[in-house]
């Protein structure tokens, strides 16, 4: 996912909320665990806002949890990475 815009964008990782904040510029990757087989991404964006589903083969009774996001330097990023003061993702 790449931040084209002027302002922060929230990504959620569901099921479980996970958020990270891309400022202009930014771009990170989700990568699902290895032992994942044949990963399928849903994204749903809204104003400043991208959610992200992955499922194991696209079945949406298979989701996947494990998980990692990293910068366009490779770095590996926590959960809640550059959350700006005073924003709420909602």
């Amino acid at each position: 996912m790449q931040n084209g815009g002027e302002d922060f964008v929230c990504l959620f990782i569901e099921p479980y909320c996970d958020v990270f904040w891309l400022k202009p510029g930014d771009e990170f990757t989700v990568v699902p665990d290895d032992d994942v087989s044949d990963p399928q991404f849903t994204v749903v964006a809204v104003k400043n806002r991208l959610v992200v589903w992955i499922f194991e083969g696209g079945d949406p009774a298979k989701v996947i949890v494990d998980y990692t996001v990293i910068d366009s330097n490779g770095t590996e990023l926590p959960e809640g990475y550059q959350w700006p003061a005073g924003r709420s993702p909602y």
